[in-house]
């Protein structure tokens, strides 16, 4: 039934703009319980919080919305980020690229590739591979590169392992086919990248989603909060037009 409940909620989410509003549920998927959070593109704005006006970084959910002059309906965090919370990968607020996209291998989440950017434009809002994103010489008004990818193309992650014992929390985001509906997801238990990937692509129907961040990962919508009791980065803030 909880199935049937998240495509009706997609369906009038994209078609009738409904999500603004009451935007957030509980979804089980392979046995872990999750915050969902979804959004008409067209009803919402998006930004990406990292500085105040004084280049000082915000650090938390928290200060964020003291800071801000209307609520969010949503803040969660928005990518990695090093100790002194600056960006690991490509950032950009207000059409300002602070920090430029990273292409290289390594060591971690961030580098499993490949990775991909959350990004907004106007009413038009994106999850995109790195390489993609880069042929495609997008100029967003807001942008944070984090990694791995969780599906590509509607399909999971290659390097994901189905019987991993590798489970964090997590938090993502992925947007709809049609690009109407936003999807930002929490664990509230620890999960493997596999199931976590399977609830964008199976149950969230997401033909591309991003893992934004793990054991830190936070989020403040109406009643449903987790975490924040980690200094955090990049933040993404989700706010009624």
């Amino acid at each position: 039934m909880s199935a049937v409940w998240d495509f009706l909620f997609s369906l009038f989410c994209g078609l009738f703009g409904l999500c603004a509003e009451e935007s957030c549920r509980l979804v089980t998927h392979a046995g872990v319980e999750h915050i969902v959070c979804s959004y008409s593109a067209k009803d919402v704005s998006v930004r990406l919080f990292l500085k105040d006006e004084q280049g000082k970084p915000y650090g938390s959910l928290s200060r964020v919305q003291d800071e801000l002059n209307e609520p969010a309906l949503m803040l969660m965090n928005g990518g990695m980020y090093h100790d002194d919370l600056a960006a690991v990968g490509l950032y950009v607020a207000n059409g300002v690229q602070n920090k430029p996209i990273s292409t290289k291998g390594g060591w971690g989440n961030f580098h499993l590739l490949p990775n991909g950017v959350f990004w907004t434009k106007g009413d038009k809002v994106g999850v995109t591979e790195t390489k993609s994103y880069l042929a495609r010489k997008i100029k967003p008004d807001f942008a944070t590169q984090s990694g791995p990818m969780l599906v590509i193309g509607g399909k999971l992650h290659h390097r994901f392992l189905k019987d991993s014992n590798s489970l964090k929390i997590r938090n993502g985001v992925g947007v709809s086919k049609d690009g109407k509906t936003l999807h930002f997801a929490i664990s509230k238990q620890s999960v493997s990248f596999w199931d976590f990937g399977k609830l964008f692509q199976q149950r969230l129907k997401t033909p591309n989603a991003l893992y934004l961040d793990g054991t830190v990962s936070a989020i403040r919508a109406g009643e449903h909060r987790r975490g924040g009791w980690r200094q955090l980065g990049p933040i993404i803030g989700v706010f009624k037009k």
